[in-house]
């Protein structure tokens, strides 16, 4: 049997009962008992929160600034309060239950490395005005690991690009003829002249082109690596099941000289384990999609998961920016399962060196998800990727609404019914949100002091304390940052404001205290003059907002100091916020730079 798109062999399909996912993985019903467990969980949680919101600023009555802060609570706090859940549910998955994983990824039965690997798969690498050398370094990495498996033959490289600097152009093309030999035989590189639907787009043109030669393609951004073994794991699964559309697992970054990087990128390897078990847990079939470091099954992607242009003008209509959640529910649609790995194994990112990069990034993202409101109304989309649309974008809304409630409290103290509140309540409902809030930290923690040599993998147990502690400070510093820059955005965006997608800084740098002033005055000015004002209504009630106030009073010198190259050459040195891949780091990540192969017509001149 072949596969009519692609005339690619493929393995009959036996059509699943009704009563199982389309790869027969999981029982339906037994997904949606799950889902429902947890919408409970949500529902009841929002309910106690806001009832507790009516008990303290209700007593003396309802005025603006009371309605404002419920109203802005409503709308940012389901977003804290989910991630509170997801991370409770992974946290009891991985350590109170013999079969967690499996109850996750009921598809790695099929992992096993006895399995050949019969596919043909394409892997593909994006470029847009980046670093060249740096690019093809990961990419050449990663082939020279796949290679390493035995099954290289069967993956081959594309490099599609979307360069339009000149300083690039000329760079990227020298670079792929000194590399092609060590890229493989039938590698090819092709640089399109329109960047026409953005990364999208160019998946369409090599879908066009070429892939009518693959069963599955493995999309990889400039700063992509994977480990071989990965890779193959992947492809003996989707060999497995034929009605898997996309797999993917947690990627995770690379070790870093940066001190923001570092910071970060501590937070999110301890703490998205838990959270993204217990997220996969209730998804299930319906997974996410990032867009990279995933397999990707081609016949139904190219037939099913072309992405519509919106009409009309102005900074959400025309090519859909953030492609891949939409892809993810197009491909669902299609009656193929979309499946995550909560895992970390051999699949790396880098993460940004700066507060102005990692928020250039976020607000790209930001505005790429509001497109997302013109496709809610999609025919055919599952309940799960519906809401999961609909959660990409109202979690952008969670930022000024947290701004916006911060004010109202401010403005709050100059009320006449202030004295109303009850306050020994209204601090008990403070420490319950912050700690639902902090709790994907806490369950990362409890995660790794759990798991046998956990700690041992950060260094030591001092080590991974004094690192959970400086990012927990860094995670709060930049919170209220991040939060007041996507306010002013998305106020931007409905006034036509549109930010530029193109190549992103990758290495570490020093931002200077002027470009810092220039970007972060706004975020300073705003915290200053909150601070004055809380100070002249109820002094008391500064240590309550201090987490707001010198997030965003000191930005400035934040910004600075975490982008300090000294800083981060002691944190590197120290080990602090070191991440397990720097203590004990895989081969992928310590092998040695390919040179350019001698190019005949240099040698001549």
């Amino acid at each position: 049997m072949t596969d009519s798109a692609t005339n690619i062999p493929v393995t009959p399909l036996e059509v699943p009962s009704a009563e199982m996912t389309p790869a027969g993985l999981q029982s339906a019903r037994s997904l949606t008992a799950r889902r429902l467990f947890v919408v409970a969980l949500n529902v009841v949680s929002m309910g106690l929160l806001a009832w507790g919101l009516v008990t303290i600023f209700g007593a003396g009555g309802w005025t603006p600034a009371d309605i404002t802060i419920f109203v802005c609570f409503l709308i940012g706090a389901p977003w804290t309060v989910m991630g509170f859940w997801n991370a409770v549910i992974g946290l009891s998955l991985l350590h109170g239950s013999k079969d967690g994983l499996a109850s996750t990824s009921p598809f790695m039965d099929a992992a096993a490395e006895a399995t050949p690997i019969r596919a043909k798969t394409a892997v593909l690498m994006f470029l847009r005005n980046e670093d060249p050398e740096r690019a093809f370094q990961r990419l050449i990495e990663t082939k020279r690991s796949i290679d390493a498996t035995g099954y290289g033959g069967k993956y081959d490289v594309f490099v599609l690009s979307d360069t339009d600097e000149d300083e690039f152009i000329d760079a990227e093309a020298d670079a792929f003829e000194n590399y092609r030999a060590v890229l493989g035989p039938n590698a090819v590189y092709r640089r399109r002249e329109l960047n026409t639907g953005f990364k999208a787009g160019n998946i369409r043109d090599f879908l066009r082109s070429w892939g009518g030669g693959y069963e599955f393609f493995l999309p990889l951004d400039s700063d992509s690596l994977m480990a071989g073994s990965d890779v193959m794991r992947f492809t003996r699964v989707m060999q497995a099941y034929p009605r898997l559309g996309i797999l993917q697992s947690l990627v995770v970054g690379t070790p870093a000289t940066s001190a923001f990087t570092r910071m970060f990128q501590f937070g999110m390897r301890h703490g998205m384990r838990s959270f993204t078990m217990g997220a996969a847990w209730w998804h299930g079939d319906c997974g996410p999609y990032w867009g990279h470091n995933a397999l990707v099954r081609v016949a139904p992607f190219r037939s099913k998961c072309a992405l519509p242009t919106l009409p009309g003008d102005g900074p959400l209509s025309g090519h859909i920016l953030s492609h891949d959640q939409v892809e993810a529910a197009l491909m669902r649609r299609a009656g193929y399962e979309v499946r995550v790995l909560p895992t970390e194994g051999g699949s790396w990112e880098d993460n940004p060196p700066t507060l102005f990069d990692f928020t250039r990034r976020d607000l790209r993202w930001c505005q790429g998800n509001m497109q997302y409101w013109r496709l809610l109304a999609v025919k055919g989309l599952k309940p799960m990727s519906r809401f999961q649309i609909f959660a990409a974008i109202a979690m952008y809304f969670g930022a000024p609404a947290w701004m916006l409630m911060t004010s109202a409290a401010a403005f709050k103290l100059f009320e006449a019914d202030f004295m109303d509140v009850n306050f020994a309540f209204a601090v008990s409902m403070f420490f319950i949100m912050f700690a639902v809030s902090l709790f994907p930290k806490i369950a990362g923690w409890v995660d790794i002091a759990l798991r046998k040599g956990g700690t041992a993998e950060y260094g030591g147990r001092l080590r991974f304390a004094l690192g959970a502690v400086v990012e927990t400070l860094f995670s709060i510093m930049l919170a209220p940052v991040v939060a007041f820059r996507v306010t002013l955005f998305m106020i931007g965006l409905a006034f036509g404001k549109s930010v530029q997608w193109s190549g992103q800084q990758r290495d570490a740098y020093q931002l200077s205290w002027g470009t810092a002033l220039r970007g972060l005055w706004a975020q300073t000015a705003f915290g200053l003059g909150l601070a004055a004002l809380i100070a002249s209504g109820a002094p008391q009630a500064l240590p309550w907002a201090a987490p707001v106030l010198l997030g965003l009073s000191l930005s400035i010198p934040f910004a600075v100091l975490t982008s300090s190259p000294a800083f981060g050459r002691w944190a590197e040195r120290v080990k602090l916020c070191a991440t397990p891949d720097e203590i004990a780091p895989r081969a992928e990540l310590t092998a040695p730079p390919v040179e350019p192969a001698p190019q005949p017509e240099r040698l001549a001149a």
